[in-house]
């Protein structure tokens, strides 16, 4: 008879699903946002940002997902610095998603405090991506916890996934250098967003799947070797 083959410890079971479940939202969210307010609004309207779903009848899409990547994020446990910074990760994105963004409200509608608010929104989102793409760039590429190094192939999907991210912060940062119009028209920073979401999601589904076939029967005890048989009795 074969024997029964192994299951995958829990934790690394717990791992995987917490490493799906943050990629599946983040690969969802740009597409939720932008279907549901068509859903609503009965027309294709694009807003400057994903941020701007704010102050749409989708906030509590935007604030309850990005809520529940911030707690996946929090109770990841993997290995150091791992936990850290994803706890630290999680808490950025729980910011990112309370503290609402000015960008595209009505000029002169917003006071000293909500500029403020902006402020902190802003900077939380830069530094959620930074640390999204130090996972992808540096922590995923690393060996496991039993030493053994991810495939070339998968290496240079992190990297690549990695490389968006990033590129997405600079052409979103260096987006404020255009008029206004073309801003508005262009929808720079909404697309640089929907880039590093689907980056930052794709490679975390990807390492969920990596770690869930790292932790099969390859990672169980082998068994024990047996001894030279005893001669039979003749």
């Amino acid at each position: 008879m074969n024997p029964e083959p192994r299951k995958p410890p829990q934790d690394a079971v717990t791992v995987r699903h917490l490493r799906l479940g943050i990629g599946a939202v983040g690969i969802a969210l740009p597409v939720v946002l932008v279907v549901g307010h068509l859903v609503v609004a009965r027309r294709l309207t694009l807003l400057d940002s994903l941020s701007g779903y704010y102050h749409t009848e989708m906030r509590d899409v935007f604030v309850g997902s990005l809520c529940a990547v911030g707690v996946f994020l929090i109770a990841y446990r993997y290995r150091w610095p791992d936990d850290a910074l994803g706890t630290v990760a999680g808490v950025l994105a729980v910011a990112v998603a309370l503290f609402p963004t000015t960008v595209g409200t009505p000029a002169g509608t917003t006071s000293h405090s909500d500029r403020t608010v902006g402020v902190v929104h802003q900077v939380s989102a830069a530094a959620l991506f930074a640390l999204l793409a130090v996972f992808c760039l540096v922590l995923f590429t690393r060996p496991d916890r039993a030493g053994v190094p991810p495939r070339r192939s998968a290496v240079r999907f992190y990297r690549v996934c990695g490389g968006l991210i990033l590129l997405a912060i600079v052409l979103a940062l260096a987006s404020s250098q255009l008029p206004a119009d073309a801003r508005h028209t262009l929808k720079p920073v909404l697309w640089c967003e929907t880039l590093a979401v689907f980056a930052f999601g794709a490679a975390w589904v990807a390492k969920s799947d990596a770690l869930f076939r790292a932790a099969g029967p390859a990672d169980a005890a082998p068994e024990p070797a047996l001894g030279p048989a005893a001669p039979t009795p003749s």
